[in-house]
């Protein structure tokens, strides 16, 4: 299982806007279950959608998540973040 040691983040840092803050802090949020269950689709969905807007840091978590993830959950995950974009 992804472990995230929150002593190591800083938001000031993930990616330069408070939008890409927001999306990176809600994949934290899913992937540590802060205020939440632990769901590693819903983290890895909104870590992506970070890195697309350009955080560095929600790419590396990203791909630390993909470790622990089955191919149809990694596919759900891309498919809700590719949803997200379009919409949004």
């Amino acid at each position: 299982m992804a472990r995230f040691d929150l002593q190591n983040i800083d938001a000031g840092h993930v990616g330069g806007t408070a939008e890409t803050d927001i999306l990176f802090e809600m994949g934290i949020m899913y992937a540590t279950g802060r205020d939440c269950a632990v769901d590693h689709v819903a983290a890895h969905k909104w870590f992506n959608i970070a890195a697309i807007k350009g955080s560095e840091r929600a790419a590396e978590l990203r791909a630390e998540l993909v470790k622990t993830m089955t191919k149809a959950d990694l596919a759900t995950a891309m498919r809700e973040a590719r949803e997200w974009m379009t919409t949004h």
